[in-house]
């Protein structure tokens, strides 16, 4: 039967396998852009070192989001759900979506469907930030509960 268990060892199953592909597009990234900018019909020719760039300097914010997932989750699987701690996790993550955002919103300078990963990276932040508030709330609330009582 599955459960929260189960649903949050899968978590963090899929958060280590995008980690692994994370690993393995920066390891591979010089190749992978070279083909991308050979197959495109977009004339990118000139573009590649930019590619790079996008990459390496995105693989920092897209690795400190996933590890800060996984500790998320880590902390959740062990029962401590509404602390301080994971307020500040989740400000991190929110923090990283929108740095990623930042970074493809420079890159579409260079190539405009960046600007669709931008869009996605800053509403996704801004979902967590969202989240992040509830959760602040709710540490909050289990405070005053475990100081009235």
């Amino acid at each position: 039967m599955w459960n929260g268990k189960k649903s949050i060892t899968l978590s963090k199953l899929c958060i280590l396998l995008f980690l692994g592909l994370l690993i393995a597009t920066v390891v591979s990234a010089p190749w992978l852009t070279h083909w991308f900018v050979n197959f495109s019909q977009a004339g990118l020719k000139e573009t590649e070192s930019y590619f790079l760039a996008t990459i390496y300097v995105g693989f920092f914010p897209a690795a400190y989001l996933l590890c800060s997932l996984l500790c998320l989750l880590r902390r959740i699987d062990a029962g401590r759900v509404f602390v301080a701690g994971n307020v500040e996790l989740l400000r991190r993550i929110s923090w990283s979506c929108f740095v990623g955002s930042g970074i493809a919103l420079v890159s579409v300078f260079y190539y405009f469907p960046w600007f669709f990963v931008a869009v996605a990276a800053a509403f996704m932040g801004l979902i967590v930030r969202v989240v992040k508030n509830i959760f602040a709330q709710a540490v909050e609330l289990k405070n005053d509960a475990d100081y009235t009582v």
